[in-house]
C-alpha cells in the first residue's frame, strides 16, 4: 500500500507522496491546535502582503480558498464583503472563533468545501486568494481551474505559496522531504508549473518575506 502512495512525476524526475482529501483533513486535524504557533509568524509577511493586495483591488466580493484557522481575516478592508472556505472542519472551527472574538462583520461566511470542486455558481466572486493552499491540494492545476470558474471576467486570482528552489540546498533538502508530503500535509517540492500551466499568465510574481521564502503570484482574469 505505501509505494501505492508514492507517484513518480515526470515533471519533477522524483518520487512523490499523493495528497488526497482524507490525508490533508488528517494533517490538519493534527495541525490545527499549533498552527498559528508553528506556522504564523513565519507565514505572516506573506499573508499581509497578500491582504494588502486584495484590499487594493477592485470589487468587495472576496473568497478566501484555504483559509485555515483564519489568521487572515482581520487583515481585510472592512468593506470587503469576505467569504473563507477550507476542507479541514478543525481548522474552521479556529477561525469562526477568531471571527467571533474580533467581531468581524464583514466575514459573511466560513465553509467546509472541498477546492477543487466549490459549490459556488460561476463568476461568484471579484477576487478569490489562496494563501499557503496550493501545495496542499491534491491537484493544484484542478484549484486554479476552479478558482477561475468562480471570479467574474476581469476579477484577479492571487497565490501566496512556498515554490520550489532550482537548485541548492534548498532544492535538495525539498526533494528529499518530498515522499513525507503525507505526513506533512503539503508538498515541499512544489513548483510554480504545478500550479499554472503557463506561467506566463501570471501579471506579477513577487517574493515576500522572510528571505524569499514565499512569493505572490497575481493572475488577471479576462476581461
Amino acid at each position: 500500500m505505501r509505494e501505492a502512495r508514492l507517484l513518480q512525476d515526470a515533471r519533477i524526475g522524483h518520487p512523490r507522496a499523493a495528497l488526497d482529501a482524507g490525508a490533508v483533513r488528517e494533517a490538519y486535524r493534527r495541525w490545527a491546535g499549533v498552527y498559528d504557533e508553528v506556522f504564523g509568524s513565519v507565514s505572516g509577511p506573506g499573508r499581509r502582503r497578500a491582504v494588502a493586495a486584495v484590499n487594493g483591488l477592485p470589487g468587495t466580493r472576496v473568497l478566501e480558498v484555504g483559509v485555515g484557522t483564519g489568521l487572515a481575516l482581520p487583515l481585510y478592508d472592512p468593506r470587503k464583503r469576505v467569504v473563507g472556505i477550507d476542507l479541514s472542519r478543525d481548522m474552521l472551527l479556529r477561525a469562526k472563533e477568531r471571527v467571533q472574538a474580533k467581531r468581524l462583520r464583514n466575514v459573511l461566511g466560513l465553509l467546509e468545501m472541498d477546492a477543487e470542486s466549490m459549490a459556488f455558481a460561476d463568476g461568484s466572486f471579484d477576487v478569490a486568494v489562496a494563501m499557503f493552499t496550493a501545495t496542499v491540494v491534491p491537484d493544484a492545476r484542478r484549484l486554479y481551474r476552479e478558482m477561475r470558474r468562480v471570479v467574474r471576467p476581469g476579477g484577479q486570482l492571487l497565490f501566496v505559496n512556498h515554490f520550489a528552489a532550482e537548485g541548492g540546498l534548498r532544492w535538495w533538502a525539498e526533494r528529499t522531504l518530498a515522499p513525507l508530503s503525507r505526513v506533512l500535509g503539503w508538498h515541499p517540492d512544489f513548483a510554480l508549473g504545478d500550479l499554472l500551466e503557463d506561467p506566463a499568465a501570471a501579471a506579477e510574481i513577487l517574493p515576500c518575506p522572510p528571505f524569499g521564502l514565499f512569493t505572490l503570484v497575481r493572475v488577471p482574469q479576462p476581461a
